[in-house]
């Protein structure tokens, strides 16, 4: 039995994919398919079943995959505890969305290498629906999403401080002038927001929906940066975080629209999967998350 069955059986695991699990591990499908097949040779049972196009795992594979986890733990520790009196080395791989990553992240990382210069930072970028499934595969550490408040069974998870939304527009916009807006006003106005599965952006509808009105026009972009330079040119309105528009609220490119979103609560939020083991780089990175965003709260 080698380290590097146990790894691949453990991300074969999570994501019950072999070509997933391929792709993590940056191997080919069919080596995934030769190294389970060995494993369950040596092992004489069954760890998964292959349903029609599902991966299941087996009772045994259940079974087996809670002691794969804890040894590679372990070795993962023991190989800490070797260094514990050296300098911090080897990889930490955190992902984040747009926002996060452009005006939130930069301090934390910042501070991060500062203190460990010898760990190598990997940042990757995945859709907001995906960056739960990164933790339960294995191929991120620590992700951090824009979202109501998340509650996991199988995730920690880190508030770490609330973010204003707010709708802005061009200074010449005609809604800019006004100290009072009601519902009417947005009357064929057209909003430019994020796609449509972006937690905030599904939080928008259902503010807008709940007060009544179902017909709204958008223009949906996969780029905050893309919203907030067509509000800017005039397009529409744009729903956007404030932390994103400062810069152009100061120099007077856009203006904050009276109208508050009603019920959105939304927090940037760290999280990390609650089984994995808390190496001295992780634990150093979640600290300085914290000290670096909640200051900012």
């Amino acid at each position: 039995m080698e380290l590097r069955q146990l790894i691949t059986f453990r991300t074969v695991a999570s994501t019950l994919n072999f070509s997933r699990a391929a792709e993590v591990l940056s191997y080919v499908p069919s080596n995934v398919t030769m190294q389970m097949k060995a494993l369950e040779d040596e092992l004489g049972v069954r760890l998964f079943d292959r349903l029609g196009k599902q991966l299941v795992l087996t009772t045994a594979g259940k079974r087996f995959l809670t002691h794969v986890q804890s040894v590679l733990d372990q070795l993962e520790e023991a190989k800490t505890v070797v260094h514990d009196n050296e300098v911090l080395t080897g990889t930490l791989t955190i992902s984040a969305n747009e926002v996060i990553c452009a005006y939130r992240l930069p301090a934390v990382f910042q501070l991060f290498r500062s203190r460990h210069p010898g760990v190598r930072l990997i940042f990757r970028s995945v859709p907001n629906q995906e960056m739960k499934q990164t933790l339960f595969e294995g191929s991120a550490d620590v992700v951090f999403m824009l979202d109501e408040t998340i509650r996991s069974s199988g995730l920690a998870v880190d508030s770490l401080l609330e973010e204003t939304f707010r709708l802005f527009a061009a200074p010449d916009h005609p809604l800019a002038k006004r100290t009072v807006l009601r519902l009417e006003d947005f009357h064929e106005e057209v909003f430019l927001t994020n796609e449509k599965g972006c937690p905030y952006r599904t939080m928008f509808d259902r503010s807008f929906e709940k007060e009544g009105i179902d017909s709204i026009t958008y223009l949906e972009f996969q780029s905050a940066e893309a919203i907030k330079q067509c509000a800017i040119s005039g397009i529409g309105i744009a729903f956007l975080p404030e932390i994103v528009v400062e810069a152009e609220v100061e120099r007077g490119e856009l203006v904050a629209l009276p109208w508050q979103i009603p019920d959105l609560h939304v927090y940037t939020q760290m999280l990390w999967h609650k089984d994995k083991w808390l190496s001295p780089i992780m634990m150093s990175f979640i600290e300085a998350s914290r000290e670096i965003l909640a200051s900012e709260g």
